[in-house]
């Protein structure tokens, strides 16, 4: 019993010292494991450490923004019209027997364009003429009787009743007299008409009818024998919201007040093949009413246009001044950094670190863009490379000036 007592002991002791050898195995390994980890962190933090230190800095090119007076344009798409615009028709009927003019000639008020037939309206003057002749005579006749009668009353020679014949029969032929005259006035008219002259000065386009053919006269019927369209000045319409028009109206009586001079609001125009806005004109006039569907009125410019180089029918931009000069801050397009609905700029401190700004944006100008919160003209801001950048890293700059085309005024 004893014995077995002893070999327990002995038994529960071995176990109670391997279990502590074991607790103190895993306490080492645990230690040692963690200053491996220690020493690992330490490591890498030195290799970053020594990589920030080697890692070159973002080459940037940086600008102070520009300072200048603007003027803002509000841009429009609209087509040229002629100010005048005639549809050649003929007057009378009859068989066209010349064309006096070349495809596209420029043309004079009163140039003869096209010749009609003219012998069956010289029959109908000549005929009419005679006819007045005769009514005439008639005329004449009458009021020989009239005095003749008169004096035969007087003597009591005729009765009243053939008195009042005398006189009624001169009031006839009168009557005939002066119908013949309207015979002869419409038969003159005729004649003329049968020669087709131009009603403007302008550009004229082609014969839409050529010699030998029957042409009509009047009425809607009238043939269509070619067209003519005046070259300058030209017109330019184009549609404006209301806002803009409700701009345009206030800016027009703040000029007859004197405040903005004298002069009528200014436009300009480019056509296709154009850059910039080389046609100077300006807006003569602003539609009384509202397209209720579109919720615009028309605006005219008028632009003069000596060489023609300006044709009816094309599409143009047009574009309209629409405020007084002011100074402004300008920065390029390009340097204005988007981010979500917030617009931004990255401006570089004395010590080379980029801050980032939040900017108001104003008007288009040219390519640049109005800076009206945010920005002060001294301040330097990167104009290229902003899309490698973060809060308060620094940079490598390289300072450039803004050319003044970039800010058209």
């Amino acid at each position: 019993m004893f014995y077995h007592f002893l070999f327990e002991e002995q038994g529960v002791n071995r176990m109670q010292k391997e279990t502590h050898m074991s607790i103190v195995i895993q306490r080492s390994r645990i230690g040692l494991l963690a200053a491996v980890t220690l020493m690992t962190m330490i490591g890498c933090e030195n290799h970053d450490d020594s990589a920030s230190k080697q890692r070159p800095l973002p080459n940037v090119k940086i600008a102070q923004a520009l300072s200048q007076e603007v003027i803002e344009w509000d841009e429009y798409t609209g087509r040229i019209e002629a100010v005048n615009s005639v549809e050649v028709r003929a007057r009378v009927s009859g068989y066209l027997e010349k064309v006096n003019f070349k495809a596209g000639d420029r043309v004079s008020k009163g140039d003869l364009l096209f010749q009609i037939d003219p012998e069956p309206f010289t029959a109908q003057l000549n005929y009419a003429v005679a006819e007045l002749e005769r009514a005439k005579s008639r005329y004449e006749l009458a009021k020989n009787d009239l005095a003749r009668a008169e004096r035969l009353f007087r003597a009591k020679a005729i009765s009243e009743e053939e008195h009042d014949a005398r006189s009624k029969g001169l009031r006839e032929t009168l009557a005939a007299v002066q119908s013949a005259e309207a015979n002869v006035y419409t038969a003159r008219l005729n004649l003329e008409y049968t020669q087709v002259r131009s009603p403007i000065n302008g550009r004229i386009g082609r014969e839409l009818i050529t010699v030998g053919n029957l042409v009509n006269g009047g009425g809607a019927d009238a043939t269509l024998l070619t067209f003519i369209v005046s070259t300058d000045p030209v017109y330019v319409y184009a549609d404006a919201d209301e806002r803009s028009v409700l701009k345009y109206r206030r800016q027009a009586k703040e000029r007859g007040r004197g405040s903005l001079g004298e002069e009528r609001t200014p436009v300009e125009l480019a056509v296709a093949d154009e850059l910039g806005f080389p046609h100077q004109g300006r807006l003569d006039y602003i539609s009384p009413r509202e397209d209720a569907a579109t919720g615009t009125l028309s605006l005219r410019g008028v632009f003069a246009n000596p060489d023609e180089l300006l044709s009816p029918g094309f599409f143009a931009r047009m574009r309209i001044r629409a405020s007084v000069p002011y100074p402004a801050i300008l920065l390029p397009d390009r340097a204005i950094g988007t981010d979500q609905a917030q617009r931004f700029v990255w401006v570089a401190n004395q010590e080379n670190q980029v801050e980032y700004r939040k900017v108001a944006l104003g008007a288009h100008i040219g390519q640049s863009r109005v800076i009206t919160e945010g920005l002060k003209p001294e301040e330097w801001v990167v104009i290229e490379g902003i899309q490698k950048l973060k809060p308060g890293i620094k940079v490598n700059p390289e300072r450039i000036p803004l050319a003044v085309q970039e800010a058209e005024k």
